[in-house]
């Protein structure tokens, strides 16, 4: 079920605080439906904490997840894989990172 991003808000607000009050509403509704629809569609754009590599800055807990955003296949020929994501097993400044991989297959 996708969340409308068209919100209806009452119509012709009678003072200028209603007025206003209907348009940050609008906008902040809006926002959380693209949001929410997003990450049900699994789009990673949505995402705001995909880098390209484990972070390097930052404080981190222990099994804090960071998803690739340029995820491209790697490996030997036996042995190809995908760099998902990266983990932290130890938390910290910026803690201990490692991938988290998808055999391809081939």
């Amino acid at each position: 079920m996708r969340l409308e991003e068209n919100p209806q808000l009452p119509q012709q607000p009678e003072s200028v605080y209603a007025q206003n009050l209907n348009f940050t509403l609008a906008r902040l509704f809006r926002n959380i439906a693209a949001k929410v629809n997003g990450l049900a569609d699994g789009r990673l754009s949505v995402i705001d904490n995909a880098l390209t590599a484990a972070p390097t800055t930052g404080t981190w807990a222990k099994g804090d997840f960071v998803r690739n955003s340029a995820p491209a296949e790697a490996g030997a020929a036996a042995s190809k894989y995908v760099v998902y994501g990266f983990i932290c097993t130890v938390g910290g400044t910026p803690g201990t990172w490692v991938q988290c991989r998808f055999l391809t297959g081939n």
